[in-house]
């Protein structure tokens, strides 16, 4: 058993740590193919070999550390990130059962039965990486990166946490294998999957999911334009590397997560889940794999694509549309649970119904409230003006 955790173990840190290092070429090349460059050309062929010269430029640097800092927290902060990300990873199904030798072994590092709750715990662990590292530089600027991330990370764990409660709700279960199983055997192909049923749910998730990562656009943590760096500006060398591969393995976790709660998972449309053997599960982790960058892509797509927010905006998301929307939804889907108590075609079509009932609701909402507030700023004519100052 021992053995066989630590070939898992080896196997998923360095798939991981891998496709972190190719995923920085990946961000580069996409940005530049958004803004009309070639990109990284250079080392290697089609800069093939460039993560690699980043990784060696990293260690070769000089490894600063101002006089002024808290030198204990501030060389544990990146370690805290970059480990609690990989940990996270442990209980992310990726490729079903393999039978091996008459075992059944699960494609899972930690098969535990508290899959959600140990993410959830390790995400919010995350945070303290973060603002330990902003509070220990004692920079102004890295102080206010931190007190951001702290503000945004704590504020969007709540409609995250409403949004898997949901998925947790109707899935009776907090496994995420078994999950996974369930959106499998709820409809032909790929309708089981739960973005299908709950689409408005996933918006809020991936919303939730951005603003836990600190990717664009709920970057406020390391905005330039403000802060510099934000809570790494006094890092140099490895240890700013270590945030830097940090976040692209909250990536990696966070798209990893999606996939389980919405996209099937390990799941090959129109082909069985159930065959044990070697090429199947095989097949299975190909699967898996694909769809994670493809959700990487869509990650990098809208970092170059969108403009951030402004502080207020990402905390009026947060508390007014996260969080109330997410409440809704559970309660909703708590009704649904009671109407229809299982989870059949026509459950999910219900579901379907009620998460497009809800998102006109909102958009209507939203657009009666901003019709009233433009009314109620209409400019003041100059002769409105001269009457009052007569009168």
């Amino acid at each position: 058993m021992i053995l066989e955790a630590l070939i898992k173990i080896v196997c998923v840190v360095a798939v991981m740590l891998l496709s972190v290092a190719y995923m920085i070429l990946a961000e580069r090349k996409i940005a530049g193919w958004i803004q009309d460059r070639i990109g990284p050309n250079r080392a290697g062929p089609r800069g093939i070999v460039q993560p690699i010269c980043d990784g060696l430029k990293l260690l070769f640097k000089e490894d600063y550390t101002p006089g002024h800092v808290s030198r204990l927290l501030f060389i544990i902060a990146p370690a805290i990130t970059m480990g609690l990300a990989v940990a996270a990873f442990a209980v992310i199904p990726f490729g079903g059962e393999i039978e091996i030798a008459g075992r059944m072994i699960p494609l899972q590092i930690a098969p535990v039965d508290i899959g959600i709750l140990f993410i959830l715990a390790a995400g919010s662990l995350g945070v303290y990486g973060v603002l330990l590292g902003g509070w220990a530089s004692n920079n102004k600027y890295s102080f206010i990166g931190g007190l951001r991330v702290a503000a945004q990370m704590l504020s969007y764990e709540t409609p995250l946490a409403l949004a898997i409660l949901s998925i947790v709700m109707l899935s009776g279960s907090i496994r995420l294998e078994k999950i996974v199983q369930l959106q499998i055997d709820g409809g032909p192909a790929c309708l089981g999957w739960n973005v299908f049923s709950q689409p408005l749910v996933f918006l809020i998730f991936l919303v939730c999911i951005f603003a836990e990562t600190k990717r664009v656009p709920f970057d406020l943590t390391e905005c330039e334009q403000e802060l510099v760096g934000g809570y790494h500006t006094e890092y140099s060398s490895m240890k700013f590397g270590l945030y830097f591969l940090g976040e692209y393995a909250h990536m990696i976790v966070a798209s990893s997560l999606a996939i389980v709660l919405f996209f099937g998972g390990w799941h090959v449309p129109f082909i069985t889940s159930h065959d044990s053997s070697i090429t199947a599960a095989a097949l299975r982790c190909i699967c898996f794999y694909v769809k994670l960058w493809m959700f990487i892509y869509f990650y990098m797509w809208v970092r170059w694509t969108l403009p951030r927010f402004r502080i207020d905006q990402v905390m009026r998301i947060g508390w007014k549309a996260g969080v109330l929307g997410g409440l809704a939804l559970l309660m909703i889907n708590a009704l649904i649970m009671y109407l229809f108590p299982n989870d059949g075609l026509q459950s999910r079509t219900v579901q379907l119904a009620a998460n497009v009932a809800l998102f006109i609701v909102a958009v209507l909402a939203v657009g009666y409230s901003k019709t009233e507030l433009s009314v109620e700023n209409q400019p003041v004519s100059l002769e409105k003006i001269d009457d009052t100052i007569e009168c």
